[in-house]
């Protein structure tokens, strides 16, 4: 399986109209990624941000018919938004754990981040994540995490997580501890634009909300 995310910033003001554009097209676009056998796709907002996220077979040549087939689908949204990664350029993947996918998507919690990066800290942010695969090894993660990835563009971060809700457990004392310890020295090279770590810095941050997911044939 190919995973591909894309970005782009929403005009000023351009919001509602973005959403509205997007719901005038869903029927055709839905009808692409079928065709295609894209799935799992969703579109994520936050601020002036969106990301999305698919999945498709290793090795197919998707954005090739992409540009031809659904351009003018996109044509009629292009007033709206300005692209930070498009379709057919991925992201820089920063980081994977994708762990042992669920197909059965009913009992998922979809997570979704973004972050802003500090000047010249891309390559730091990519060596603290290289050193967590690293210390994972090669044995597949059993959950409740699946499918996390983050991806860099722009000097944002995006990151994209499923969490099994029936493997979920209360955090420890010492989980706690660690995750106060990782979340404070991530805050020496990023911003953070969404609120997952606002109960630690006590300032406020909005929520990810997700706009659309398409799980596809």
């Amino acid at each position: 399986m190919e995973r591909h995310a894309f970005a782009m910033e929403i005009k000023k003001g351009q919001m509602n109209l973005y959403r509205q554009k997007l719901g005038e097209i869903w029927p055709e676009l839905t009808a692409f990624l079928d065709e295609n056998e894209v799935r799992n796709f969703s579109i994520w907002n936050c601020s002036s941000l969106i990301f999305g996220y698919c999945e498709t077979d290793e090795k197919k040549d998707l954005y090739a018919r992409a540009v031809e087939q659904i351009g003018s689908l996109l044509t009629k949204m292009e007033d709206t938004f300005t692209w930070i990664s498009a379709p057919g350029q991925n992201m820089r993947l920063m980081y994977h754990n994708f762990g042992i996918v669920r197909e059965n998507k009913e009992l998922i919690r979809h997570r979704m981040f973004m972050t802003k990066l500090k000047p010249g800290c891309e390559e730091e942010y990519k060596a603290r994540h290289d050193a967590l695969v690293a210390a994972r090894g090669d044995v597949p993660d059993p959950g409740p995490d699946s499918n996390f990835s983050i991806w860099s563009a722009g000097g944002y971060i995006f990151g994209y997580d499923e969490i099994d809700t029936s493997m979920e457990v209360e955090e420890t004392p010492e989980a706690h501890m660690a995750t106060v310890s990782w979340e404070t020295r991530q805050l020496e090279i990023m911003d953070w634009i969404t609120n997952d770590v606002d109960w630690l810095t006590g300032t406020y941050h909005p929520a990810s909300v997700r706009l659309a997911w398409h799980q596809g044939r």
